[in-house]
């Protein structure tokens, strides 16, 4: 039942902010949120997030509906909730999901009028790797979705005084890729897919950026792939720069998604099919959520 029709059968009932209870499996808990506007006005469309602190792995993810609401059902653990709306200041939160049988209740969230974040200040930016995840979801031909992720990498941010005229470098050290199977991980880097031993870097070279207004810009550039290289654009959300972390770096974080079309880069899934091999489907989506340190004198550079 869709979470706008539970909302308003369950709109006067008691013990909860939005009058609005959710039943939970035995054995999970959930995590719901009503999201307002800065008029108290439910907000729909808001892009939510959970991730998986331990792992950096996307666990649910999805917007709100008209109605402000967000429910995810998952196992006990750590989260983190991102909640993001165009114009408006990110809401972040860490969540403690415990098993709980029975009735789920909505926590309010307020977004508040986002002020325009802070630029980077021209330099050289290295991405944070204990701070910053690359992970990826694919459809598994006739299953559910496989969330995976990069566990190697480097990256770098060169920022010049005009922001689109910046560079960003990234490279993935494509044997490090998993997805909780070990069966599965082991054929993603054979040259059925990955090709490790032949291809052993995945690189992103940036060739500007484009401003789209509030905190939203396309990132352009070429992703080089199993010996391909193709043009993406990669839409991105700056989160904004801060002053953080152990010895108070100077630190900026941003959230950059893209489509990438595996036939692009010649890894042929009708091929695989009609071997009879199990892969998964034609599409995959890439994330990226950057957190860089400003460099001194004695840190290294963005890779080359």
């Amino acid at each position: 039942m869709p979470l706008g029709l539970l909302r308003r059968r369950f709109r006067n009932a008691p013990g909860s902010a939005a009058g609005l209870t959710l039943p939970v499996p035995a054995g999970a808990g959930a995590v719901v949120r009503e999201v307002l506007d800065p008029v108290n006005q439910p907000l729909g469309g808001a892009d939510v997030t959970v991730t998986e602190l331990r792992s950096h792995q996307v666990a649910a993810r999805g917007t709100t509906d008209p109605y402000g609401l967000f429910m995810a059902v998952l196992p006990p653990g750590s989260y983190s909730l991102m909640v993001l709306a165009e114009g408006l200041d990110p809401h972040r939160e860490t969540v403690e999901i415990t098993a709980e049988a029975g009735q789920a209740a909505p926590q309010r969230v307020w977004l508040r009028p986002g002020r325009q974040a802070d630029l980077p200040v021209p330099g050289t930016w290295l991405f944070d790797p204990p701070h910053t995840a690359i992970r990826f979801i694919a459809k598994h031909v006739g299953m559910a979705n496989v969330h995976g992720r990069f566990e190697r990498f480097e990256g770098g941010i060169q920022v010049t005084q005009d922001v689109s005229d910046s560079r960003v470098h990234v490279r993935i050290d494509a044997s490090s890729i998993t997805t909780g199977n070990n069966t599965r991980d082991t054929h993603l880097r054979s040259a059925d897919f990955l090709d490790v031993d032949h291809f052993p870097y995945i690189d992103f070279r940036s060739t500007r950026f484009a401003y789209r207004g509030g905190s939203k810009w396309s990132l352009l550039g070429t992703l080089t792939m199993h010996g391909v290289s193709r043009s993406v654009s990669l839409d991105t959300t700056y989160l904004g720069m801060v002053n953080g972390g152990y010895g108070e770096e100077l630190r900026c974080a941003a959230l950059a998604k893209t489509e990438l079309h595996r036939e692009d880069y010649t890894l042929n899934w009708r091929s695989m099919l009609a071997r009879g091999i199990a892969v998964v489907g034609p599409t995959v989506q890439l994330e990226l959520d950057i957190q860089a340190m400003y460099r001194t004198h004695d840190t290294p550079t963005p890779p080359e």
